[in-house]
């Protein structure tokens, strides 16, 4: 059985993916596993690599969606563009780290692109 909660988080990723191709960006892949991190979307426009993890939240009652970005998985997600990065296929592509907010509220959901949400430390 599928809790309403990773339903939601489904319905996010696909709204993030879509308004990411509006922009121009080609979607690579979803639900990519790289070193034992998901990546939600793995993007690239021109010779960026963007690595984009999609929150997705009912409200901002507790907080915008990408402040549930934490220091742990923004260090997960580091890692796992590191080693994307050693891949034959990515080696001549910079690399970006973006968050993709979406605030569910089913057509008037919200969809926000941070580009560059966080770099390596």
């Amino acid at each position: 059985m599928t809790k309403p909660s990773s339903l939601s988080g489904t319905a996010g990723e696909s709204l993030a993916a879509a308004h990411l191709r509006r922009s121009g960006y080609e979607i690579l892949s979803r639900n990519l596993r790289v070193g034992g991190v998901e990546i939600d979307i793995l993007a690239r426009r021109d010779d960026t690599l963007c690595l984009v993890e999609v929150k997705t939240r009912k409200s901002n009652a507790y907080g915008a969606p990408e402040e549930y970005v934490d220091v742990r998985k923004r260090r997960r997600l580091i890692r796992a563009g590191k080693l994307l990065l050693q891949r034959k296929a990515h080696r001549d592509h910079s690399l970006r780290f973006d968050v993709v907010a979406v605030t569910a509220g089913g057509e008037a959901s919200r969809v926000r692109h941070i580009e560059g949400a966080f770099e390596e430390a």
